[in-house]
């Protein structure tokens, strides 16, 4: 494959290291050990969300650094934490944001939104009671994805619709392909309207770890541990753009105490990443015995599995996704994101899932079963015969 040894070695085998150190997988962070530098200044934190996929890392950091958080969503979750957090009940699918009134806050974080008409409402009740407004966006924001190495100037794409403030969750659900990035850009337009310089909007890729409810990366590493024979998509050299929840949320909240505007792309790792190195690392962590078949994306689509969905993390490096997962994040790391060893992923996400009731990991919410796989194989060995002979 045209992975380099080195970039194999560095995404995978030089972690495990890492994770003999730790005992129970994952090199030991420093958050884990308690030694988190404070900051300069604590600030007051309101995080809208903070009970989801990266706000809890998030509440833990900022505790961590001294800051004094407050949690705004519907109180649907309860979480312990390790200090104390203000926690106010509201829902901005309902316009209730009661419980901001009257408040002030030095950053807000905005964890949740899709919907133009939440920062909209949000806007209408903070804009003069937060000094910075931290937007948590996504790469699906941009118009093409042709052009390697493209950065955050970029064009975004436009909403085509008649108005982007009465989309609903339910339009969403319906028609999720078509809405969630323009509403996401319009949702930025409206960070930008709300509070005109003071604001960071932070474009995160696929965002993996501990914590992922959509199994999109988690699919990899329990399909890697299984062992066996492996449905590999593409050649391996199709790029891959992930971030760590955890990186990702003490990263948002060092941006919030800079208060550094501007748009950022927030995708990793800071190395060339391939979906074969991506394997190789995640077999090294799990140790299992698992050979890769490397079926092309021609075949795949013949055998009606399609990239993304049914191989999760994977897109075809070709045509309108020439670039997709070659976003340019030079300008993120210049302002201080980094990134955990790929071992230390890998081995906390398959803690994380095994340590899930057993209804939920019988739940695997992406990718093929093992019978769908061990079908299009059969027909890839069949066909690889036959081509061969002939």
């Amino acid at each position: 494959m045209g992975q380099t040894r080195r970039n194999i070695l560095k995404a995978g085998g030089l972690g495990l290291s890492a994770v003999a150190l730790s005992g129970l997988g994952g090199r030991v962070m420093a958050h884990e050990q308690g030694v988190i530098p404070k900051a300069d200044r604590p600030l007051e934190i309101l995080i809208l969300g903070g009970t989801g996929f990266t706000g809890p890392f998030q509440v833990r950091y900022a505790l961590a650094r001294g800051h004094r958080v407050t949690i705004f969503n519907r109180g649907n979750k309860s979480l312990d934490w390790p200090g104390p957090v203000e926690e106010l009940i509201g829902d901005r699918n309902e316009g209730n944001l009661d419980a901001l009134k009257g408040r002030k806050w030095d950053v807000c974080i905005d964890n949740p939104t899709t919907l133009p008409f939440w920062v909209r409402d949000a806007g209408q009740v903070l804009q003069d009671n937060v000094g910075h407004y931290v937007f948590t966006s996504t790469l699906s924001v941009y118009a093409s994805n042709a052009e390697a190495g493209a950065d955050e100037t970029d064009a975004l794409l436009e909403y085509r619709g008649e108005d982007p403030m009465a989309e609903t969750m339910d339009s969403l659900r319906a028609d999720r392909g078509r809405l969630y990035g323009p509403l996401k850009a319009e949702s930025e337009r409206e960070v930008a309207r709300w509070f005109p310089g003071r604001h960071t909007i932070i474009r995160p890729t696929l965002i993996v770890g501990p914590g992922d409810q959509t199994d999109r990366f988690t699919y990899w590493p329990l399909r890697m541990a299984r062992g066996g024979q492996v449905l590999a998509p593409g050649d391996g050299n199709d790029p891959v753009q992930i971030i760590d929840a955890r990186d990702l949320a003490e990263w948002t909240i060092r941006q919030a105490e800079a208060r550094t505007g501007g748009a950022y792309n927030a995708a990793g790792p800071d190395y060339e990443f391939t979906f074969e190195a991506m394997l190789h690392g995640i077999r090294a962590v799990t140790g299992k015995a698992a050979e890769l078949n490397w079926v092309s994306a021609d075949f795949l689509s013949e055998q009606g599995l399609s990239p993304w969905s049914d191989m999760p993390v994977w897109i075809p490096q070709q045509g309108e996704y020439a670039g997709f997962s070659r976003r340019s994040n030079a300008k993120a790391i210049a302002a201080g994101l980094t990134f955990r060893p790929f071992a230390d992923t890998v081995s906390a996400t398959l803690d994380w899932f095994r340590g899930q009731p057993e209804d939920r990991q019988a739940d695997i919410r992406s990718g093929i079963s093992a019978e769908r796989e061990a079908e299009a194989l059969a027909a890839w060995r069949q066909f690889s015969s036959q081509h061969s002979a002939s």
